[in-house]
């Protein structure tokens, strides 16, 4: 699937061929339902010490006159969250030390396993979005033949990925640390919830 989207991203990109407009990007959002989760550092994830993971629940409507994923991708960038993707999640347990991480899930729906081996599980599904801080363990367990995911990061930040090892684990508690909170939230714009639950 990720190179079809990668043809279809190109073709949008050019022709402007089902991508939103402003106003149609304004229209998709929804009221911020913010749903938040907290977990502990387990020993080999890390995960957040001050912040918590975000999800907004149908944070946005997805017409059928729009690619669900250029929806996302418009409404990330122009919040100044770059870098896209089209994809799924990866079906193992990650995580990124130096970077924040937004996926919009813009088709289908799966199930995902947040901070680590003793975190939370989670249904998930269109619409959805989750805002990961650094160090957020994250992986999906299981996914509809129709899932996939939109994912951004920051202006502020570099990409790394990292696995379940214990040397990558004592490196990154102090990384996570470092990573600044973002200006602006990436759904909802400067006035979205996320500056407010992710306070100084």
């Amino acid at each position: 699937m990720p190179f079809v989207e990668d043809i279809k991203n190109k073709v949008e990109r050019v022709t402007g061929w089902r991508r939103p407009s402003p106003d149609q990007l304004r229209e998709v959002l929804r009221e911020p339902e913010a749903l938040t989760y907290r977990f502990r550092d387990d020993g080999l994830v890390p995960n957040h010490p001050r912040w918590p993971c975000v999800i907004y629940r149908h944070a946005i409507s997805l017409p059928r006159s729009l690619d669900p994923a250029a929806v996302w991708e418009e409404l990330f960038e122009s919040n100044y969250w770059g870098s896209t993707w089209r994809d799924g999640i990866y079906d193992y347990t990650h995580y990124h030390s130096k970077i924040h991480e937004v996926l919009g899930i813009a088709s289908g729906s799966g199930t995902i396993r947040l901070g680590g081996q003793k975190g939370r599980t989670l249904k998930i599904k269109a619409g959805d979005a989750i805002i990961l801080p650094a160090g957020t363990g994250h992986e999906c367990l299981r996914a509809s033949a129709t899932f996939l995911v939109v994912g951004a990061y920051p202006p502020a930040g570099s990409y790394d990925e990292c696995g379940l090892t214990v040397e990558e684990h004592e490196r990154a508690v102090k990384a996570v640390q470092r990573v600044a909170r973002p200006r602006i939230d990436p759904v909802f714009g400067p006035t979205g919830p996320l500056l407010k639950l992710w306070e100084p």
